[in-house]
């Protein structure tokens, strides 16, 4: 039994053993409600599900078989329930919960198909169903996750299965299905243990090289880091290994950290469609997550990856410095935290599973923790003082972790920091995070300090002691009023650390600073501290009058976080006796002498506190004072006399109280309200005074004593009745560790090993007799005979003045409401009325057991206070409407009368928001390293595992009587429950906006637990919104409850509902009011979004049976208003056309229904294209697009088409129907015209983002009218767009698929008339009509479609070529776009080849005459360019490579050409022609994308590999004489400036030349097609070097961009070799300029680099870059010093060690040579190269001091003396290095000697003006 249900109080834990039973019953059940042949009563078994999660929720003990029965039954719902989307996110989730909480126990095989084509079905297909966007999000998340949960139960096989059903769509890395395949591949591999072998090496190599063909997308990367992260952690027998190089080079590269000063992010990521992107997405938006699970798992004994581990970290650690931080900083602090959490999991899993040899070896040993340990504390001594706060956090979090698996690295770790941040300057952010550090590792402190077994040396202990001493006294210096944050840190820490102790002060074999008088002197201190905060609190919340107020509105202290009143809980618990009445008289004396209105709450929490601890003492010290000085004060003051049988007219004047005595004694009664809650029998001693107390508060004339009095006797109601733990906060009776420190408990405890922790249950607080009579005594005055007085005030009028009546109204309802909200559940509930009258104790149904308290009353008195509640309502509502006080009070009432058990739900819900603050200070993981046990799970302090078991109580009591009657269909509410019912749907269409949203909630949470109530509700609210003269605040209220999810979800089941509120909706326009138009709209919004179908029934119901209304019916009515000839509101036309769809998508699943209204609805909204309302145009495209099959037409047969298809004739009719419209008189060109106003073209770059132009004119709300939620329109393009040259343009594909579909749909007449029409357009001026016509002809390139194939055909070539050639150039995108979508690929992977591509390319490839303008050649390219990106390289037939063949010949050709517009337009359709050529003659059966690395001669045979020759062939020469041109031309003018001007034909030629190659490198790079073209790159890279800075300014700025881009390219062997053997060949390039470009390459080459670099490799890099230490220019120098300081960080630590030695002894040897032979000259070269070697080694570490670097600075000081440039070299190193050690200076300075420090005073004391 699990220990929260273990420790329920005694009476319902006995309740609960029937849960069992109950729950078998509750499956058997649902099982009956499920007929397999009739799938609508999937829709009976929905009210189940919300019981099955009350057991999973509840932690019931239910047998294994019925939940396996219940997962199978769900199962079999769910895959039965296609198109139902409520019962699948119902079942689904359930399903999921289930799984996840009993996957040990479940033994079953879970097909992965069935799913998949649910998911394919319902998200992948083009034709969507109606559903709204949220339930179809809902719907999505739901599979995913049950996929998720589902995997381990996959079978075996299942692996193979999944990867040879997506692999083919990774066969093509540039087109869109690649991204959808890797997705569902992430998805659906399974890696359980019967599809172990299908993870061999050879399939890991095959993933990585496919990894390795999309670069720079962060999508693909975050995919394929997860697939890979499960398969190391579940495949441990791959030898993993070989692939570590690899692996940690992607995984350093994938943290988008800046080297040097360059960019983070790579400036032009792969763009993966919105949609996929969306369907795929994963919680981080970065890798971190799996790159965090791959390295925890890969570590093993003896392996590589922990060295390749430390070298990662390395790398990034000066990232987490405060210092740099960034945006890196996010994915930085989640690696973090899922290292860390990850590292314990795997320590968890390896401790508790049965070892078996095999699995012995993958073990984490001692030495394994320590390292990876050590490791972490680098990223923790950098991240702790971040100034983002969540990294901070996480460190804290993970040192708490870390210090129970390795107590002395991490301890000590700790100490340090906090006595730094105790004595640095900079301190005041740095302690909250050191009181945080030590608050968290609280525990681990303590168990090392008294096992120290551990860490052997006694001079730890003290640390360790001293460590908690120092923080608990400054803890005390920490609270401060004026800093909330640290005071709550503070709290925090001393809450955590007497957590951790026994019962404190009882004896004196302790450490000295847990003995009874040192205790006794800091608790002096404490508490001084503590009232000085106190006292100088300002109350946060403008002390609000009246009722209106919060029970507990206090400040920081109580609002942000529970640490206050949990520190006094604690720590008062803890204390013995002696010390405890030493706190109390403290406590009492200041409480009985302040009176601080500003910190009510904490100071009752305070007295609250205490009087939990040692209820009879300190109820003496601190009740009776409170009590005594209220009595008196309440003497004498004049009273209202409104309490009590009598009412007495005497008082004639109008009494008050003063405001000091009103503000006093609403202090002391809310201090003594807060005091008394849990004080129980104690209370009994002053039971005459509270009631006086009582009465005489709701008598005084103050409404503000009035609402103290409420408080106070709800909270004696409570204190009296309630459950509650008495003991909560008294340690275990059981033996503490070594006497001082308690035994923790975890919840998962086992009966066996932890029995001692069950032994100890909570003592709770069981009312006796004689607080049962004090309770019903009290509820006597304030409740029955309140009531009865409220019965009298409105029936008899009793007052003659109003003002008085309401006073008396307000304190009456005050009382009642006071009374109910204290007993809360312990009134029962009023009981149903049955059908059939059988008597009133049928047995309800009991599910789960719960009750918060003794029963006090009965149902009668709920019932009684009903009725005489419903007679005030009707008075107060007829009488005195305006009077809002009354109404909310009455609403209050009326809720806590029939929303039996909310009341608890809402203390539950706070509560446990309260706990998602908790914090690692009270959590022991279950891996605990120090006292070496291990437990089940997480181990808590006993008072925290009561306080769970309390809030399990409070929320089962909620729950409990919850779902009694909703299962049962012949229960229904009785009548005075419906009495109520009509009150509150009254006042929640009351005109004032607090009462109607207070009642509004009250009354959709009744509905929500008696659903038979809401049809009636519906009819009456819509009707509201029908009525002709309903004023505004009637339509408000009725729209906001309308809009509640309950009642959407009804609308789904109930036909006659659903009608009336569509009806009332579309008949509401005559409210004319802003508010009300918003209001209706929005709810109109709402119902779209979370649109979830329509009942079968409601097809079924005929016309004849006349009191239902029948579906052809309510369609003929709304079709009626969907036209714009009537004179609706343009938003109600658009709206009824709006339900019009939706109503036709919901009846596809029943053909009859469908097909009669198919062909009519098309043709209205194919008649509203024209219409003049944007709006409506906009719906109708939506409309068309998923209405217009488009099959009878299209040439090829084998199309599959859409699952749920009517019969072919019913096609066939509804394209006769559309024929006649198109054929009208002017129908096309009106259409047209109307589309192109659509067209909104700005005027600065005429491109407009969204998926519609009409983003422009639409308001949001109207925007989701129209919008459908995954309009198809996403999914087109097919393929990344990355050619900037033809971006922008409005070219919509949803368009051109209406078009398309029309073609298809009706053959012929579309195309004739069309082209009729489209003369005219396509010789116009305006872009906007050139944009339709643009897609108007996309539609009819694309269409397919047979018939007179070959003169419609000639006619489209022959515009083609008229647009091709025509030369103006403003509506290039568009075209592009029409040609592109014209050449789009069919089918999923793009594969199938449209019928007219191949004329559409002959038309392109045609070479146009010479003489034609630069535009055409231009925009002739661009077009060969998309046309060719569309192109799928695998499947190219034997044409199409012919076609590449000829256009690659044409562009080598035509390289020099003079325009620079048409130059780029060649680089860029080379580029995409060559990666075509190179990929598909890769395309071997069984070639991978990785053997695109592979030798390339295989394809140069085929003749088609000549182009690589022709680019680079050359190249470098090129580029040497281009530079020689230039200089020589400058010589030139220099000398002689009546030279001619300008470079021969022959130069300038070149460079032209030179510049086109520039623009296919950077298309290359730019579209990540380089990953095939590497070869052709490497070959290219000295051009890029060397022409960086020349005097031709754009080949310069081209040779720049393509620079930045080749940075960011990772290469991998075979292309490594080449590529290091070009790089280091430009080292002694004459031209300085190039040796600088040189260096800023290595250094980010070495970076991406590192780990797949071979030793020899690494030290000829070293080499090159110390060679230009000395070179002869001083900026290549400065430069190559960076780079080494940079390179020294991880790069190799043999060589950076062996690099620093030498440095030191050649500055050395040139000191010691200058002061031999002073006149020996050394050149300034040699010496700067040896003061800037020292200097790299000094920054290479910014913030720490390695033992060598004090002699190296010291060193690099003496040399101040030399001339400049080495001077001011030195200068700048010292001062940099004093910049970055400033903040700790005080500390590291100690590691240098006096004479060093001397040397270092020397450089920085500048000769000054004043000295």
């Amino acid at each position: 039994m699990h220990l929260y249900n273990a420790w329920l109080p005694p009476a319902v834990a006995d309740a609960a053993r029937g849960e069992a039973a109950a729950f078998a019953g509750a499956v058997r059940s649902a099982k009956d409600a499920w007929r397999p042949a009739d799938p609508d009563s999937a829709y009976a078994t929905l009210k189940w599900i919300s019981v099955f999660d009350l057991f999973i929720k509840a932690k019931s003990d239910v047998a294994p078989e019925d939940i396996h029965a219940l997962v199978e039954l769900g199962f079999a719902v769910f895959h039965a329930s296609q198109n139902k989307f409520v019962v699948q996110i119902k079942w689904g989730g359930l399903l999921i919960r289930l799984l996840k909480k009993h996957v040990k126990r479940l033994s079953l095989d879970v097909q992965w198909r069935p799913l998949y084509e649910t998911l394919i079905r319902t998200h992948f297909k083009r034709n969507m169903g109606p559903e709204g966007w949220k339930v179809r999000q809902q719907h999505f998340e739901t599979i995913t996750s049950l996929v998720r949960a589902s995997r381990t139960f996959f079978p075996e096989g299942a692996a193979a299965e999944v990867w040879s059903e997506f692999r083919p769509l990774l066969e093509n890395p540039w087109h869109n299905s690649a991204f959808e395949g890797v997705g569902f591949l992430r998805l659906f591999l399974p890696a359980n243990i019967w599809n172990q072998d299908h993870f061999t090496i050879d399939w890991i190599a095959q993933c990585l090289d496919i990894w390795d063909s999309v670069t720079n997308c962060n999508f693909w990367d975050i995919q394929w880091a997860s697939i890979i992260a499960r398969c190391i952690k579940k495949s441990r027998s791959v030898e993993w290994e070989t692939f570590l190089p690899l692996l940690f080079t992607r995984y350093l590269n994938m943290f988008e950290v800046p080297i040097s000063s360059g960019n983070g992010s790579y400036p032009f990521p792969v763009e993966v469609p919105r949609n996929t992107r969306f369907l795929f997405s994963s919680k981080t938006r970065s890798p971190t997550k799996a790159i965090a699970k791959s390295v925890v798992y890969l570590l093993k004994p003896k392996s590589l990856a922990l060295g390749q581990f430390e070298k990662l970290i390395n790398f990034l650690e000066q990232f987490y410095h405060p210092s740099n931080g960034g945006r890196w900083t996010y994915s930085l602090e989640r690696f973090l935290r899922y290292l860390v959490f990850y590292f314990e999991r795997r320590l968890q899993d390896e401790q508790f599973d049965t070892v078996d040899d095999k699995i012995e070896q993958f073990c984490l040993g001692k030495e394994e923790r320590a390292i990876f340990v050590r490791v972490l504390l680098k990223l923790l001594d950098r991240g702790q003082y971040s100034k983002d706060d969540s990294l901070a956090e996480t460190v804290s979090i993970a040192t708490s972790i870390l210090t129970y698996v390795e107590p002395s690295l991490v301890l000590p770790f700790v100490a340090k920091n906090f006595q730094l941040a105790l004595e640095t300057t900079t301190a005041t952010h740095q302690l909250k995070n050191a009181v945080t550090s030590v608050a968290f590792s609280g525990r681990a402190i303590l168990l090392s300090s008294v096992c120290s077994s551990e860490l052997d040396d006694n001079s730890t202990v003290d640390t360790l002691n001293d460590l908690i001493v120092t923080s608990l006294s400054n803890a005390l210096l920490g609270m401060d009023a004026n800093d909330p944050p640290k005071t709550i840190a503070t709290m925090q820490l001393i809450g955590s650390i007497f957590s951790n102790l026994a019962t404190v002060g009882v004896s004196d074999d302790v450490p000295a600073f847990l003995q009874s008088s040192v205790l006794s002197d800091w608790l002096d201190e404490f508490f001084c501290r503590l009232f000085s905060v106190l006292q100088n609190l300002e109350s946060s919340s403008p002390i609000t009058e009246g009722y209106q107020s919060s029970i507990m509105s206090g400040t920081f202290l109580v609002e942000d976080s529970p640490h206050y009143f949990c520190m006094l809980e604690i720590l008062l618990g803890k204390l013995s006796k002696p010390l405890f009445n030493q706190s109390l008289k403290k406590i009492a004396k200041f409480v009985n002498a302040n009176i601080l209105p500003g910190a009510t709450s904490e100071v009752g929490l305070l007295c609250c506190a205490c009087i939990h601890s040692y209820p009879e003492e300190a109820s003496v010290y601190l009740v009776r004072p409170i009590l005594m000085t209220i009595m008196s004060s309440f003497e004498d003051t004049p009273t209202t006399g409104y309490v009590g049988r009598e009412v007495s007219n005497s008082v004639a004047t109008k009494a008050t109280l003063s405001p000091a005595l009103e503000t006093a004694l609403d202090y002391y009664l809310r201090v003594l309200a807060i005091s008394i809650s849990y004080a129980g029998p104690v209370l009994l001693n002053y039971r005459e005074e509270l009631k006086h107390i009582i009465t005489s508060a709701f008598q005084a004339p103050s409404w503000k004593v009035n609402g103290a009095g409420d408080h106070l006797l709800r909270s004696l109601l409570g204190s009296l009745v309630s459950y509650y733990p008495v003991d909560q906060y008294t340690p275990f009776s059981c033996h503490p560790i070594a006497n001082i420190i308690e035994p923790w408990g975890c919840s998962k405890a086992h009966p066996d090993r932890e029995l001692e922790m069950l032994n100890f249950p909570p003592k709770w607080h069981d009312p006796s007799q004689d607080e049962l009579s004090f309770a019903n005594e009290l509820l006597g005055f304030h409740f029955q005979s309140a009531l009865e007085e409220l019965l009298t005030i409105c029936q008899a009028k009793v007052h003659s003045e109003t003002g008085d009546e309401k006073e008396h109204l307000k304190v009456t309802l005050l009382r009642i409401h006071s009374a109910l909200q204290g007993v809360m559940s312990c009134l029962p509930e009023m009981r149903p009325s049955y059908k059939d009258d059988k008597s009133k104790v049928v047995e309800s149904n009991f599910f789960i057991a719960g009750s918060s308290g003794s029963t006090v009353g009965s149902s009668e008195m709920r019932e009684k206070a009903a009725e005489f509640v419903h007679v005030a309502c009707r008075y107060l509502l007829k009488e005195r409407t305006d009077d809002s006080i009354l109404l909310a009070l009455v609403v209050r009432v009326i809720d806590a009368l029939v929303n039996y058990g909310s009341l608890e739900y809402e203390e539950w819900a706070s509560h446990v928001q309260a706990w998602k603050l908790e914090s690692a200070a009270i959590i022991e993981p279950r891996c605990n390293f120090i006292v070496p046990f291990h437990a089940q799970g997480k181990k808590r302090p006993r008072w925290a595992l009561v306080d769970k078991a309390h809030l399990h109580n409070t929320w089962r009591c909620a729950q409990s009587s919850y779902h009694r009657y909703r299962t049962n269909a012949d229960v229904s509410p009785s009548s005075v429950m419906i009495n109520l019912v009509t009150d509150l749907l009254d006042l929640s269409l009351h005109n004032y906006e607090t009462v109607r949203s207070y009642a509004g909630r009250s009354l959709t949470k009744l509905l929500k637990r008696w659903p038979s109530l809401i049809s009636s509700c519906v009819l009456i609210l819509t009707e509201n919104l029908r009525d002709l003269k309903a004023p505004e605040h009637v339509v408000l209220g009725s729209c906001s409850i309308l809009a509640s999810q309950t009642v959407l979800r009804h609308l789904t089941t109930d036909s006659i509902s659903l009608s009336s509120f569509i009806m009332g909706i579309l008949e509401s326009s005559h409210h004319e009011t802003l508010k009300c138009q918003k209001a209706i709209t929005e709810l109109f919004v709402k119902y779209n979004i979370r649109f979830a179908g329509i009942s079968r029934s409601f097809f079924k119901n005929s016309e004849s049976q006349s009191d239902k209304p029948g579906f052809l019916g309510l369609f003929s009515q709304i079709n009626a208003l969907g036209f714009e000839t009537n004179s609706l509101h343009w938003r109600y036309n658009l709206m009824a056309n709006r339900v019009l769809l939706l109503l036709i998508l919901a009846s596809r699943t029943e053909p009859g229904i469908y097909s009669r209204i198919l062909a009519e609805t098309a043709g209205h909204f194919l008649k509203n294209l024209k219409s003049q309302l944007p709006h409506s145009r906009m719906l109708s495209i939506s409309a068309l697009n998923t209405l217009l099959q488009g099959s009878p037409h299209k040439t090829s047969v084998e199309d599959s088409q859409p699952l749920d298809h009517p019969e072919e004739c019913n096609m066939l009719a509804t394209g006769e129907i559309l024929s006649n419209i198109i054929q009208e008189e002017g129908f096309m060109n009106d259409t047209l015209n109307s589309l192109s106003h659509v067209h909104i073209v700005s005027d600065n770059d005429g491109s407009s983002k969204a998926s519609y132009g009409a983003s422009s004119f639409q308001s949001g709300s109207d925007k989701a009218i129209t919008y459908f939620y995954f309009d198809f329109s996403a999914s087109w393009p097919c393929t990344p767009s990355w050619i900037s040259l033809v971006g922008g343009g409005t070219f919509y594909s949803s368009f051109a698929r209406i078009f398309k579909r029309l073609i298809q749909q009706c053959g012929m007449p579309v195309m004739s008339s069309l082209q009729n029409v489209l003369e005219e357009f396509l010789s116009s001026k305006e872009r906007s009509r050139q944009c339709v016509a643009a897609e108007a002809m996309a539609g009819m390139l694309h269409s397919d479609v047979t018939g007179n194939l070959e003169s419609s055909s000639n006619w489209l070539m022959l515009q083609l070529q008229k647009i091709v050639l025509a030369p103006s150039v403003e509506s290039v995108p568009e075209w592009a776009a029409c040609i592109r979508y014209s050449v789009t690929g069919k089918e999923r992977s793009g594969t199938r080849a449209p019928v007219l591509r191949q004329k559409v390319l002959d038309c392109l490839c045609t070479a146009v005459p010479q003489s034609v303008a630069t535009s055409v050649l231009f925009k002739r390219y661009s077009f060969l360019s998309v046309a060719l990106i569309e192109i799928s390289p695998r499947k190219m037939s034997p044409e199409e490579e012919q076609y590449h063949a000829k256009i690659l010949n044409e562009l080598l050709d035509s390289m020099s050409h003079s325009s620079a517009q048409v130059r780029e337009a060649i680089g860029v359709a080379m580029c995409v022609a060559c990666s075509n050529v190179r990929l598909s003659g890769l395309s071997g059966p069984a070639c991978s994308p990785g053997e695109l690395c592979g030798d390339v001669s295989m394809a140069e045979q085929s003749g088609n590999e000549h182009w690589s020759k022709r680019l680079t062939d050359g190249a470098t020469e090129l580029s040497v004489s281009i530079q020689n041109n230039i200089q020589s031309k400058q010589l030139d003018l220099a000398s002689d400036s009546g030279a001619e001007n300008g470079l021969d034909n022959k130069d300038e030629a070149d460079a032209k030349r030179m510049e086109t190659i520039f623009h296919f490198m950077i298309a290359s790079l730019k579209s990540g097609r380089s990953s095939v073209l590497l070869d052709v790159i490497i070959a290219l890279f000295y051009p890029v070097l060397s022409l960086q800075e020349t005097s031709n300014k754009d080949l310069s700025l081209l040779a720049k961009s393509a620079f930045e881009l080749l940075k960011w390219q990772i290469l991998r062997r075979p292309f490594l070799e080449t590529a290091v053997m070009a790089i280091l060949s430009s080292v002694n390039d004459p031209n300085w300029r190039t040796r600088s470009s040189l260096l800023s390459y290595l250094r980010t080459f070495t970076y991406r680099h590192t780990f797949i670099l071979s030793g020899s490799e690494k030290s000829q890099i070293w080499q090159t870059i110390e060679k230009l230490l000395v070179d002869n220019q001083v900026e290549v120098r400065e430069h190559a010093a960076g780079v080494l300081a940079s390179l020294m960080k991880g790069i190799d630590k043999d060589l950076s060690k062996d690099f620093r030695d030498r440095s030191y002894a050649q500055a050395l040897r040139i000191l010691d040579t200058r002061r031999r032979t002073p006149k020996l000259v050394h050149s300034v070269a040699t010496i700067h190269g040896a003061v800037l070697a020292l200097t790299a080694s000094v920054l290479s570490v910014p913030y720490d001091m390695p033992s060598w670097l004090p002699g190296h600075v010291t060193l690099l000081a003496r040399f101040i003396r030399e001339p400049s440039p080495i001077r001011s070299t030195v200068t700048k190193a010292v001062a940099e290095f004093k910049r970055t050690h400033a903040d700790t200076w005080s500390i590291q300075k100690d590691a240098f000697t006096e004479d060093e420090l001397e040397v270092l005073r020397d450089t920085s004391s500048s000769s000054s003006y004043f000295a």
